[in-house]
């Protein structure tokens, strides 16, 4: 024992594997199925980095004996994600998630939680987003909503030719494109384009 905390317990062994089993369901579902019909990188950062919070959270907190008070406060912090004045991008709620979680953990943790559970579950997230930051998703998808007016373009059949159009006009190599509300009095529709940064770079510098 040191400060109240065991070194290692037996829950361990039992930390270790059924994360592993979780991150291996996950990537099947999430990288395999999800990314193949929506590549949407940002939310492969987001899903993944909730699922191991969400774990990590519960396995510490089945250890501890809290009240039911204690788990509606807990309730009560995370509803501060989406109870805010200021909007937020998706990547910066995620680290917010995080950085929540991880102080819920390490606050709570007491004798039930051994210091290599603790120390797992740190070292586990803080290398997963560096994983997912620096090398899964080192192309970060960005977007922008813009306000088009050649109407004619939208139909499917014109996919290709409103890609182009919107290639030329923002000179952003376009990954996709949503097309969403669409005003037939002022012939002007709402398109949101996807792109990702790194391919920019690439792109102007093959052009010069």
């Amino acid at each position: 024992m040191f400060l109240g905390m065991s070194l290692m317990s037996d829950d361990f062994y039992k930390l270790v594997f059924r994360f592993f089993v979780n991150l291996l369901f996950i990537t099947l579902i999430i990288r395999f199925i999800y990314f193949v019909k929506t590549p949407r990188r940002n939310y492969l950062f987001t899903f993944y980095l909730i699922s191991v919070i969400t774990f990590m959270i519960c396995f510490a907190l089945k250890k501890l004996d809290i009240d039911t008070g204690m788990g509606l406060g807990l309730f009560a912090i995370f509803g501060i994600i989406r109870y805010r004045t200021n909007t937020m991008k998706i990547r910066e709620m995620t680290y917010l998630f995080i950085a929540i979680g991880i102080s819920v953990v390490n606050a709570l943790a007491g004798r039930q939680v051994s210091y290599a559970e603790l120390m797992f579950i740190n070292i586990t997230v803080l290398v997963i987003v560096y994983i997912l930051e620096t090398w899964l998703l080192s192309g970060t998808e960005s977007s922008k909503s813009i306000v088009y007016e050649k109407i004619e373009n939208i139909k499917p059949e014109n996919a290709e030719i409103l890609k182009a159009d919107l290639e030329n006009r923002t000179g952003l190599v376009i990954n996709s494109f949503q097309i969403g509300n669409v005003d037939f009095l002022k012939d002007v529709a709402e398109i949101k384009i996807f792109y990702f940064q790194a391919e920019q770079a690439d792109y102007h510098d093959s052009e010069a």
